[in-house]
């Protein structure tokens, strides 16, 4: 039987977004499952047990874990909760696993405050769920700065548009690497997606 990919989407998003990478997830023999949350009127903590519940229902298959910017939030926050959660491999793609500096900006002022909802304490806002290392995890980051950031302050150094490359980073994990890609376009370059198929079959992003 084929493993298990569970996709999480990011904020603002249905998970829609997900579908072109989840194409060519199964075309590398996986079978795709998207979860969809509400990423403003729940908490990380909230959407990470949703998570946690979607997981249990494949039963003993063995499950990998794919999270788009908030979405690795949310698997990382399910991970330090139940750290045995998983037997498969985990990449996250944009994530801000150190805070965002543009969802600070927004959560200064009360007109802007909204657009991140419940998505901030421990979480956008910084101090958000930390990596046990349990699993081998690879973490993906664009580096074409085009995005939402650039009309909000822009970045000091590297980032997708959104997210800077150092809020992507992480202690111990298996893997890391660098796209030319917006946010957004870590969603649909064939070469995250082909990245993100090596890692889940073995642990690391050689080609």
């Amino acid at each position: 039987m084929p493993d298990n990919v569970v996709l999480v989407h990011g904020i603002w998003m249905t998970g829609l977004e997900l579908g072109l990478l989840a194409w060519r997830l199964r075309g590398c023999g996986y079978r795709t499952s998207i979860f969809r949350y509400h990423s403003l009127l729940n908490t990380v903590a909230q959407n990470a047990s949703q998570l946690r519940q979607r997981i249990e229902e494949l039963g003993n298959s063995r499950v990998h874990l794919v999270g788009h910017s908030l979405g690795g939030l949310v698997i990382l926050q399910a991970l330090q909760e139940q750290p045995e959660l998983v037997k498969g491999r985990i990449v996250l793609l944009g994530s801000p696993v150190n805070g965002s500096v543009i969802a600070q900006r927004l959560h200064r002022y009360r007109l802007s405050r909204w657009l991140i909802g419940n998505s901030g304490e421990q979480a956008l806002l910084g101090d958000g769920p930390r990596w046990r290392g349990r699993q081998s995890l690879g973490v993906i980051s664009g580096t074409r700065p085009v995005g939402v950031g650039q009309l909000l302050g822009g970045f000091d150094g590297p980032n997708d548009g959104t997210v800077a490359v150092s809020e992507t980073v992480l202690e111990n994990v298996s893997a890391s690497r660098s796209f030319p890609s917006s946010h957004f376009g870590l969603l649909v370059s064939n070469g995250v997606a082909a990245s993100v198929c090596t890692f889940l079959g073995q642990g690391n992003f050689s080609e």
